[in-house]
C-alpha cells in the first residue's frame, strides 16, 4: 500500500509584503473558498481584502501588485498569503491561464473584497501628467 505524504507548503503570520495578519474575528467564522482563472493578459481590478486570506497558485504565474510599486510573483505550485487591507490587484504577465485557488477568513454577512476604480482612474491621470511633463 503506498503511503501518503504531506508536504507544508507555507506556514506564516505575515502576509507575502512583510506585514503581520490580522487577529481572526470574534465572530462564528464563515470560510470562504474560491476559484479564479485568469486569462493571459488579465488583470483584476484594484481591490482590498477586508479579511485574513490565502491560497496556492494551480497553474501559471500571478503577480500581485500594490499602487506602491511594490509587487511579487508567484508560481505554479506556490503558496500566497495575501495583503489584508491594502489595495493591490493581480496580474496575469504569463504565457498561460492562471488557476488561483484562495481560501477567506470571514464571518457571516461580511464583505470579502472592495474594489477601488478610483484608483486605475488616478493612476491612468498620473501617467497622463508624467508624459505631458516629459514632452
Amino acid at each position: 500500500m503506498a503511503e501518503i505524504k504531506t508536504t507544508e507548503l507555507l506556514r506564516s503570520t505575515q502576509s507575502w509584503d512583510g506585514v503581520a495578519l490580522p487577529n481572526y474575528p470574534k465572530e462564528h467564522p464563515e470560510l470562504v473558498v474560491s476559484r479564479m482563472v485568469f486569462p493571459v493578459g488579465a488583470k483584476t481590478g484594484w481591490h482590498h481584502h477586508t479579511v485574513i486570506n490565502y491560497g496556492i497558485v494551480e497553474q501559471g504565474e500571478l503577480t500581485i501588485v500594490c499602487p506602491n510599486g511594490n509587487e511579487r510573483t508567484f508560481h505554479e505550485g506556490e503558496a500566497i498569503v495575501e495583503v489584508v487591507d491594502t489595495i493591490h490587484r493581480g496580474e496575469n504577465r504569463g504565457t498561460k491561464p492562471v488557476i488561483l485557488n484562495m481560501f477567506y477568513v470571514s464571518t457571516p454577512g461580511q464583505t470579502i473584497t472592495i474594489q477601488h476604480p478610483e484608483v486605475t482612474a488616478g493612476l491612468e491621470l498620473l501617467a497622463q501628467l508624467n508624459q505631458n511633463k516629459h514632452r
